[in-house]
């Protein structure tokens, strides 16, 4: 590795080692789900030696099946180790919001009420009293399973020269130095920063209406929620390849 950082050309992955990332859900299971088989269908098929999916965040709110969301990847990281997901802002703030019911912050105010109503529950924020009843429900209605997968996310993964996290790195910070803050939330000071890092960082958070390739970075985040675009990139070696699946804008049938 070069003194002065990695370049997204020159970024590559352990010898026989294809990883997919895959760019914020938000509820999006039918953009998900289609994604993951065709990802699957390339394993099968092409047989890599060794493989990872590594899912960069942010599964819930806004989009209109975050629980099925929940369900499908804790499933399939119980299923199969090699299925990775990393914990996004708006994942910690559902369990925050779980842990102690707020009608401000990132739930109430992001689309936390669409988690809700995946779970068969309706928020209402107007009242402390009404916002309890909402929460005792959605409390169980939960699965126990869900809880248990949100509270195991990971905030980043490192494998040969790539980084994967949330929303990005502070620059100029070492790797292994990063504030779990910055991890999940970072952006402008992260996205302007035109330096190479110790390694490729690939990201989501930031939705944008195509995926960013940078040389320091890459932001597989296309907005899948209200866009119906959902972005993943295949790296093996020194290839790079991007996915895409396309679907109903907004959480639409068309």
């Amino acid at each position: 590795m070069a003194a002065e950082g990695i370049h997204f050309d020159d970024a590559e992955t352990p010898s026989g080692l294809r990883i997919y990332a895959v760019g914020d859900i938000h509820g999006r299971h039918d953009l998900m789900t289609e994604m993951h088989r065709r990802i699957m269908a390339e394993i099968i098929e092409e047989k890599p030696a060794d493989w990872r999916i590594i899912y960069l965040g942010d599964y819930v709110d806004r989009g209109p099946a975050s629980c099925q969301v929940l369900e499908f990847l804790s499933r399939s990281m119980e299923a199969d180790p090699r299925v990775m997901a990393l914990a996004g802002n708006h994942d910690l703030g559902f369990l925050a919001f779980l842990a102690q019911p707020r009608a401000q912050g990132l739930f109430a105010n992001n689309g936390g009420d669409a988690t809700a109503r995946s779970y068969g529950v309706d928020l209402d924020f107007t009242s402390r009293e009404n916002l309890l009843h909402g929460h005792a429900a959605l409390m169980e209605a939960i699965p126990q399973e869900h809880l248990d997968f949100l509270q195991g996310l990971k905030l980043s993964a490192s494998f040969g020269d790539l980084f994967f996290c949330h929303a990005g790195i502070r620059p100029g910070v070492p790797l292994n130095a990063q504030d779990p803050e910055d991890l999940i939330w970072i952006r402008e000071r992260f996205r302007h920063d035109l330096t190479l890092h110790p390694k490729l960082v690939v990201h989501g958070h930031t939705p944008m209406p195509e995926p960013e390739i940078r040389p320091n970075r890459v932001n597989l985040d296309t907005g899948a929620w209200y866009s119906g675009r959902l972005t993943a990139m295949m790296f093996e070696g020194r290839r790079k390849r991007l996915l895409e699946v396309l679907g109903a804008a907004n959480g639409q049938s068309r």
